[in-house]
C-alpha cells in the first residue's frame, strides 16, 4: 500500500519534482501492446524474436507502435535488443531476467482473465442490455453506485 509519508515509496515524487513513478510505470507496463510484446516474447524460444516475427504475432498492432512498445520495454530494462552485423542487418529483441520475472504476474493475469471470461461476457452483456440509445445519447436505465 502507498505511504505518502514514506519518500523512498515508488509514488513519491522524486528531487526533481516529477510525479510518481510507480504510475508512469503501470501504466506503460500495463497497456495491452506491452503486455502483448511480453506474453509474445514469453511463448517464444529463448523468449527471442525477430522485429518481423513479434508483428506477425501480436494482432492489430502497427510497426509504428510496436517500435516505440520495443523501445520503451527496453529503456525500462524489460527486454534487450540484439543487433547482428549482417546484410541485412538482423534485429531480435529479448526478454531480460527482468522482463522474465514479470512473466508470472502477467501469466496470473491472463490465467485470471481465461478462467473469468465467461462471466465477463455475461456482465457485459447484462451492462449493455440496460443501456439504451435517445436521441443519440447513451443512459443507463439503472443508477451507478457513487463513486467513493
Amino acid at each position: 500500500m502507498h505511504d505518502p509519508t514514506n519518500k523512498t515509496d515508488a509514488c513519491s515524487e522524486d528531487p526533481h519534482g516529477n510525479p510518481c513513478p510507480l504510475r508512469a510505470l503501470l501504466s506503460r507496463l500495463g497497456d495491452k501492446w506491452s503486455l502483448l510484446v511480453i506474453h509474445t516474447l514469453a511463448i517464444t524460444p529463448n523468449n527471442r524474436s525477430r522485429f518481423s516475427e513479434l508483428m506477425r504475432n501480436i494482432q492489430g498492432i502497427s510497426q509504428r507502435m510496436l517500435t516505440t512498445t520495443l523501445r520503451s520495454l527496453e529503456r525500462d530494462g524489460v527486454l534487450t535488443r540484439h543487433i547482428f552485423p549482417e546484410v541485412p542487418p538482423r534485429v531480435e529483441y529479448e526478454l531480460t531476467p527482468l522482463g522474465r520475472s514479470l512473466l508470472v504476474p502477467v501469466q496470473a493475469l491472463i490465467t485470471w482473465i481465461e478462467g473469468n471470461w465467461n462471466q465477463i461476457e455475461v456482465a457485459r452483456a447484462a451492462f449493455d442490455g440496460r443501456q439504451k440509445v435517445d436521441d443519440g445519447k447513451t443512459t443507463s436505465t439503472t443508477p451507478l453506485p457513487p463513486v467513493h
